[in-house]
Parts: structure tokens; C-alpha cells; sequence
């Protein structure tokens, strides 16, 4: 129920809050136990008071040190894996009709 409600704030006030905790993998914040309230967690433990909310928790998280940063993605195929993922990624790319993007994956295909 809690993973589908997808909480903001989710307090899980039991003897064993870690048990229930590694069941959850959608909440903004989990508080675990009695004495881990809210405000505790939104001004003094660490996180911050920038949680998902209207259960958007289900796919994006809470404002970190990773949104204040750039990050690039790195690739690097070699010869092969552009054989194997290729076809795969012309196909993919065709079927969202992005004919050049087909291309371009099927230019770098060798000829046997």
C-alpha cells in the first residue's frame, strides 16, 4: 500500500522500522521509528524539505547535491558492440521514425 501511495513523507513507527523499510522503493522521505518525526528530517538529520509530492515519488526522488551538478554521459562502443547494437538501435529508431537515427546506426554496420 505505501509503494503505491508513493508518499512524500512515509513514518514507519515499529519495533523493526528497517524490515518495512527495505520493502519500500517509492517514498520521498521514510522517517523509521518512534522518536523520527518529520520535522526532525526536513530541518536537522541531513535530508532536505524538497520531497516529491502528488505521488511523484514512484519516479523521481528528493532535490539532492546530484541537481546542483552537470553530468555527461560517456560512451564508448567498440567495433563489435556497434555490430551487435546496431540493428537493434536502426530498428528502435525506425519504429519512432527517426530515419536518421536509423542511418547512422546502419552506416556504422560493416559489410560482409
Amino acid at each position: 500500500m505505501a509503494n503505491h501511495i508513493a508518499a512524500e513523507h512515509l513514518e514507519i513507527s515499529t519495533r523493526n522500522p528497517e524490515h518495512w523499510a527495505e520493502k519500500i522503493r517509492h517514498a520521498g522521505a521514510i522517517f523509521m521509528g518512534p522518536y523520527s518525526s518529520e520535522s526532525l528530517g526536513d530541518y536537522c538529520a541531513g535530508p532536505n524539505h524538497v520531497l516529491p509530492t502528488s505521488r511523484t515519488a514512484r519516479f523521481s526522488s528528493p532535490l539532492g547535491v546530484y541537481d546542483f551538478q552537470k553530468r555527461s554521459s560517456m560512451i564508448n562502443i567498440s567495433q563489435a558492440g556497434a555490430q551487435t547494437l546496431g540493428p537493434i538501435a536502426a530498428t528502435l529508431a525506425k519504429g519512432e521514425g527517426l530515419y536518421a537515427h536509423a542511418a547512422s546506426a546502419e552506416y556504422r554496420l560493416t559489410q560482409s
